[in-house]
Formats: structure tokens, sequence, C-alpha cells
């Protein structure tokens, strides 16, 4: 599917091919903010299309901000 114009309101069959388009790019691997700028939309569009039709959607993965031991040991 080509990139829509951007703030165009996606609906009916229109928004089920796109929804359909893009929960199997991103079960192939690729990230909403990647899938957002493949169509032209904005992060949060595609997120609510993924939420909408389903999609698991993954965690964020990179860095976490929990303790490490070594570091919880050396509070103590």
């Amino acid at each position: 599917m080509t990139a829509l114009k951007k703030g165009a309101r996606i609906t009916g069959a229109d928004r089920t091919k796109l929804s359909a388009e893009l929960k199997k790019a991103y079960d192939k691997g690729k990230s909403i903010r990647e899938l957002a700028d493949a169509h032209g939309r904005s992060y949060g569009f595609v997120h609510r299309v993924l939420s909408e039709s389903g999609v698991t959607l993954r965690g964020r993965g990179g860095a976490t901000r929990t303790k490490t031991k070594s570091t919880a040991k050396a509070a103590k």
C-alpha cells in the first residue's frame, strides 16, 4: 500500500486492508516507528491500529532501569 496523505481519515475497507498489512509487517519484525515512517502515519496511529487488530505488542527492548545485583549490594 502506498503512503497515504498525512492526516487523512482511513475507514472501512481501507482501514481493514491497512490493518492487515501493518500486522503482517509487525509480526515479521518491523518496529512501530518503521511502519509509521513507511506509511506516512504517526506512531500513535500505527500503535492504535495494531492494538485494534489484536496484535500482542512487543516490549520496548533496550536498557532497563532496574538495579543490577552489584548495584544493589553496593547500596547496602
